[in-house]
Formats: structure tokens, C-alpha cells, sequence
């Protein structure tokens, strides 16, 4: 990557939107019920036709799919379930072709318990040539191994249970943050380093254009393991404290910059997902004086209807909660951070139905208003595939209905204390992983033209009313709405550039702000009514004479400095100023 002292608005990836495909649910060529990257192929016109300027590919590496692709067993190969290496080249081809880059999913917190590396690590024993690359300890002293409490330290896989799984064979236990299957490599060991870095340097060599690295905030442990805080009522404690930005982060991913991106002939992209980072922490992570990452993925604003009970305890949204969450973001990186601008991906649930109104009366509204207000913050947006159709939440029946390993295993640890069935059900309608991974709704045909097999998990019933097809067809669609979001994101200098100001921070139903770029002499007014009752607001004076940007419905009248909105009604006004 060219070294680049500038601020990150000067990058050429402020100005850029990123496509998120997750391709196990994408475009399925083969009839067999899971996406390809065939069906990528035959959908890149759609894309190219959307505008967008990067397309992220999720994980499509050799994998047993525990967590669908997460726990990969070959970092330098394509699953037969996708398709080859040499369909890989065809899309990459493909892509570029049509003035597009493709960021690959790098997951190395972690691999698959069935990768040569672990099995070596697992089979060598304690005195192995691989057993360090991985994070093994014997059980806590005096403990019988094997036994609930033996593991070496208290803290909790975000999977439920605990983080350690025990090897009998060689009498310890091994470290996996995730799935049983998903055993953390131990990244204070060279060697685990640059095979990583050699891994990422093969790909780059393929012609990809970057990563979107995986939970890449975890992978220095706090070389103690101590035990973490126990949460009131449960077994076990969560370690986060000591893994969440854990001592040698800054120095690992520095040195992954050097080894990897340092001095490179094209334009990469870096991007960070990092739970539980601090805006403080994401600044140093994004200076580009510091040479670590472009932008981060940051989970703040999504966890804002998460009630004490966990991320399946579901809670109203409270608009100055998320206010107060994205402004502190905008304002805390100013000049030197970046951040990425997301409402949905693979991990979480559709946002029209989430933070919006999914009912017939304003899914399409919602969706828009919800679109204009991610869209015009400062940051690089990220589109999850089916969000520019407003794809809803799954009507998810049963727990038979469910495939994401985390949703089963909270059903059974929830069934095992006794948790009424209805209630673990409600929170997982709400919030499951599997709510994103429904497959994309192309046509209204029986399975929306996803596949001509059986899709590997059902398809939404309200595809034939909610589709590409519908809406390529219709002007004034969703689709053509992030369209034209995606085309003032290249074009109006101040979406890019500007300074962020927010309005009103208290009102409960209003998500107002400004943008102001003094180098173009232009401010925006972005103005968005969270509810379905009208809404009556003071604006800023000399905006009478603006002209509208973008809106989601006509306008009834002029601003005024007193303009009335309706039920999730989005604006976006330009003006002229002086300074």
C-alpha cells in the first residue's frame, strides 16, 4: 500500500462503498441449495448496475462450516461447495473488469479444529513442533481434568459455554474464544505470524484488493489468562478484558502493515472488525501516521437494544441512545480516525425490521430514511446484500427453522435452565445471525430465483412482493434510492469531507445534522423522522432557499423555519455558505 501521511478523508476509500456478499446465500448456479461464486459471476452486472465500489467476500476457503465458513481448514484454497480456484480468478477477473475491488474475508484469531496446523498442533502433544501455535494449558491445580470448573481459566465462548475444550490425549486444554471447532491461534509465536502474513501476501499476489479482517482486535491474549468478572447468575466469566484490544495489538498489526501492505504498487483497502473497541483505541488503530488499518468495524450502535440479559434479551431502541453512539464516533475520530458505516451484515439481524418499521405502510419508507441518515454520516458505508431491497427479518417458526450455531446453542444452554421455550424463541426472531443469511431475493419465483434446488435454509415468504427483479423495474424502488445515495457519495464533496454537527441530540423521535465542507463552500441538512406520526421541527436559519438532495417523498412545501415531517420522512438539503 503507497505510504500516505494524508488524513483518511484524502483516501480513495472515503469516497467508496463497500458491498458485503455473504455467498452461501447469494446466487446458487449448481442447484445444490447454497450460493457459489459462479452465481457471483452471473450477479456482478446487478452490482456494477447498484454503483457500489468494493465488494467484500465472505469466507469461501475450505471449511467443515460449524460456523459456516468462519472455521476454515485451508486458508490457500476455494471449498468445492463454492466452487474452484479457477472460478475464484474468473470472478476476480470479473470484478475488475467492471471498475470494482474485492476484499477478502481474513479470519486468524482463529482456524478450524480440522486445519493441518491445529491437527499437528493437537497430535504432536506438549513437546510438538506446532503445539505452540495454538494456545494450550493443563487444568487448573487439583482439579480433575475434564470436569466442569477444571478449565485453566473462567472465561465464556461467545458461543455459550466455556473457552477451553479438553484433549485427553494430551491432557490439556485448548483455547477457542468461538465454537469448540474454532481453536484460537496463538499469535505471540513468530512463526503463527508470518505464515499468517505469507497466507495474506498469496492472495494480494492473486490480485485481491484487500481484507476485512475477522474479530482482529482479539488476537493478543493477555499472556496470564487470568480469570475474568463473572456475571451475576452465570457459571462461567467472560474473559473479554483480557483478549478485547489485549497488550501487543497495536504491535501485531503494525507489523502485519509492514510485513504485508508496506510500499505496495496498488490501492489496498484494511479493514478492522473490532468488538468492543473504544473510539479511542479505533483512532490509533485508523492515523494513518501509525501505518495499522484503514477503517474499523465497530459494534456500539448495534448493541443498543440489547437489554442486560445479552444479545437475545431484546430491548426498544431508544433514537438519543443511537444518536449519542454515532455522533460520539463522528466527533471522537475527527480528523486523524476512520470509520466504517454499517447497519447490517451477516451478523446481524435486518435492520428495516430492527430499527425501522417493517409493516407494508413504510418498509419502503424506513428503509430509505435509514439509508439517507448511515449514508450521509462521515465514514465508509457498507451495503449488506438484500439491504438495498429492504430485506426483512425471517418469520422463523421453530428452532427447526434456525442453522447459525450460535442461535442453536443459546436455544439448548436457554432449554437446559429452564428458559420458556416462546421467550428463547422471541429473542431469536429479534436478533439471530440466521435473519441476515436468508437468501437474496432475486424474483418472486418459489425459492426467489436463489436457486432451483432446495436452498439450504428458506426463503423469506415475502420475496414475491420484495425483489431485485420488482424493483430494477421500478424508479422509484429502494434499489435506485442507495443508488442514488451511492452516486452523491462520489460526487457532493461534503458527504465525503465534511465537518458532522448534530441537532437536536435530545429529541426522541428526530435525527437531525449538519455537514459543512469549507473547501466546496457547501453544508448539507440532513433531516430523518424516526416514527410513524408526524413530526414538527425548528430548523437552522437560512436553509429556506436550499435545494432538496435528496428525500425519500416529495416535498409538501418549501422549508420554513418550522417544517413538518412525515412518518419516516428523510431529507437531505444543500446550500451555499460563505466560510
Amino acid at each position: 500500500m503507497p505510504e500516505n501521511v494524508a488524513g483518511p478523508a484524502d483516501s480513495w476509500w472515503s469516497d467508496a462503498v463497500v458491498y458485503q456478499i455473504y455467498p452461501r446465500s447469494f446466487a446458487d448456479s449448481d442447484a445444490d441449495g447454497i450460493g457459489d461464486l459462479q452465481g457471483v459471476i452471473e450477479r456482478l452486472d446487478y452490482l456494477s448496475q447498484l454503483g457500489v465500489d468494493v465488494l467484500w467476500l465472505s469466507p469461501v476457503y475450505p471449511s467443515p462450516h460449524d460456523d459456516n465458513g468462519y472455521d476454515i481448514s485451508d486458508y490457500q484454497d476455494i471449498d468445492p461447495l463454492f466452487g474452484t480456484l479457477a472460478d475464484f480468478d474468473r470472478m476476480l477477473a470479473g470484478v475488475h473488469e467492471r471498475g470494482m475491488k474485492l476484499v477478502m474475508d481474513l479470519v486468524v484469531n482463529h482456524t478450524s479444529d480440522e486445519h493441518p496446523w491445529f491437527t499437528a498442533s493437537r497430535d504432536g502433544g506438549p513437546g510438538g513442533d506446532k503445539r505452540d501455535w495454538y494456545i494450550w494449558r493443563p487444568p487448573r491445580d487439583g482439579m480433575e481434568p475434564g470436569t466442569a470448573g477444571a478449565e485453566p481459566n473462567n472465561w465464556e465462548s461467545w458461543f455459550s459455554g466455556p473457552a477451553w475444550t479438553f484433549d485427553e490425549a494430551s491432557g490439556e486444554y485448548y483455547l477457542h474464544t468461538f465454537s469448540r471447532k474454532q481453536p484460537d491461534l496463538n499469535w505471540d509465536n513468530p512463526e503463527v505470524r508470518q505464515a499468517v502474513y505469507a497466507m495474506m501476501r498469496w492472495w494480494l499476489d492473486r490480485g485481491v484488493d484487500g481484507f476485512r479482517m475477522d474479530v482482529i482486535n482479539l488476537i493478543s491474549k493477555d499472556p496470564a489468562l487470568p480469570d475474568g468478572i463473572v456475571p451475576e447468575g452465570a457459571r462461567y466469566g467472560f474473559g473479554h478484558p483480557y483478549y478485547v484490544c489485549g497488550p501487543r495489538v497495536h504491535e501485531y498489526i503494525a507489523e502485519m502493515h509492514r510485513e504485508v501492505f508496506a510500499g505496495h504498487p496498488r490501492r489496498l483497502l484494511t479493514v478492522g472488525e473490532m468488538p468492543g473497541v473504544t473510539v479511542e483505541e479505533a483512532k490509533l488503530f485508523t492515523d494513518p501516521a501509525r501505518r495499522e488499518l484503514d477503517m474499523v468495524f465497530q459494534f456500539e450502535h448495534v448493541g443498543l437494544d440489547q437489554g442486560p440479559g445479552g444479545k437475545f434479551d431484546v430491548r426498544p431502541l431508544r433514537l438519543t441512545d443511537l444518536k449519542a453512539s454515532l455522533g460520539r464516533w463522528q466527533t471522537g475520530l475527527g480528523e486523524t480516525g476512520w470509520n466504517s458505516l454499517y447497519w447490517n451484515n451477516h451478523d446481524q439481524p435486518r435492520v428495516v425490521s430492527r430499527f425501522g418499521d417493517d409493516s407494508p405502510a413504510y418498509r419502503d419508507r424506513s428503509a430509505k430514511l435509514l439509508a439517507t441518515v448511515l449514508h450521509l454520516h462521515r465514514g465508509t458505508p457498507f451495503v449488506y446484500q438484500g439491504e438495498e431491497l429492504a430485506m426483512a427479518n425471517a418469520p422463523f417458526a421453530s428452532i427447526g427453522d434456525f442453522r447459525d450455531i450460535e442461535s442453536l446453542n443459546h436455544h439448548r444452554e436457554q432449554i437446559a435452565l429452564g428458559t420458556d421455550e416462546a421467550q428463547i424463541l422471541e429473542g431469536l426472531r429479534h436478533r439471530s445471525r440466521d435473519n441476515a443469511r436468508t437468501p437474496m431475493q432475486w424474483d418472486a419465483t418459489q425459492h426467489a430465483g436463489f436457486t432451483t434446488g432446495t436452498p439450504w435454509i428458506a426463503v423469506n415468504p415475502d420475496h414475491v412482493d420484495v425483489n431485485a427483479k420488482a424493483q430494477l423495474a421500478d424508479p422509484d424502488s429502494v434499489f435506485h434510492y442507495y443508488r442514488r445515495l451511492i452516486e452523491l457519495r462520489h460526487t457532493e464533496p461534503a458527504v465525503t469531507h465534511g465537518d458532522f454537527h448534530m441537532l437536536h441530540p435530545d429529541h426522541e423521535q428526530l435525527y437531525a445534522f449538519t455537514r459543512h465542507d469549507a473547501a466546496s463552500g457547501t453544508e448539507l441538512l440532513v433531516l430523518a423522522n424516526f416514527g410513524a406520526a408526524d413530526l414538527t421541527v425548528d430548523l437552522p436559519e437560512g436553509w429556506e432557499d436550499s435545494d432538496t438532495l435528496i428525500a425519500n417523498l416529495p416535498a409538501t412545501s418549501p422549508l420554513t423555519s418550522t417544517y413538518t415531517l412525515r412518518p419516516w420522512e428523510a431529507r437531505v438539503h444543500r446550500r451555499r455558505t460563505t466560510t
